[in-house]
């Protein structure tokens, strides 16, 4: 997953039981599938090239068991570290807050992750629990993800776009992005993606 053709574009598959989706290049051609696995006590997710599933090319799996702070460990498909994402606990319960790290033991963060705009995550989840009117709020509530590196230089942009059950997203790339760091920022972006979709 390196040297790909942007915006990308993550679309959630409805018809099945396993949170899934599709990621397609600005071409329209398929570069991965992701299917998180169902009944975990730890979250565990397969990334593969298409939906076959006939070829994985990753996996995204929590340190520990449900847990607000997890740490989630990207590996290539023999294993190998590639780094990890973290959610900052308390920070993300009012403004999601993210950490993208590479491989090594070094503490300091390649990559962080932050909402746009907090409010949005608050008046969807008022509007949410509305009967009725909660069923729109994915129409009218779509928060957005800025990616920046450790110089505050925004890199990407990560968008839900407006749709009935939340199942659209788009990654922009604002600034260049090469080989392992594109890898660790896009698998990051996985993750999020499933752990915050239930959100807009």
């Amino acid at each position: 997953m390196q040297n790909l053709l942007f915006p990308l574009s993550l679309k959630f598959n409805i018809a099945t039981f396993s949170s899934d989706f599709v990621a397609k290049d600005a071409s329209g051609l398929t570069v991965a599938y992701v299917k998180q696995k169902l009944f975990k006590f730890v979250e565990d997710v397969a990334v593969y090239t298409d939906e076959t599933q006939s070829s994985l090319l990753y996996r995204i799996k929590a340190d520990r068991w449900l847990d607000f702070s997890a740490v989630y460990n990207f590996t290539d498909k023999d294993g190998n570290p590639l780094g990890k994402i973290a959610r900052r606990g308390w920070a993300s319960l009012w403004k999601a807050h993210y950490e993208i790290f590479d491989e090594g033991a070094d503490a300091s963060p390649e990559y962080v992750v932050t909402e746009e705009n907090a409010w949005v995550k608050v008046l969807d989840g008022l509007l949410g629990e509305v009967p009725i009117l909660g069923l729109f709020t994915g129409y009218f509530f779509n928060p957005a993800y800025q990616i920046m590196d450790h110089t505050g230089q925004k890199v990407a942009r990560l968008k839900k776009e407006k749709s009935l059950l939340g199942r659209k997203f788009v990654i922009e790339e604002l600034g260049r992005i090469e080989g392992r760091n594109q890898e660790r920022i896009l698998l990051g972006l996985m993750m999020l993606v499933l752990l915050e979709r239930r959100r807009g």
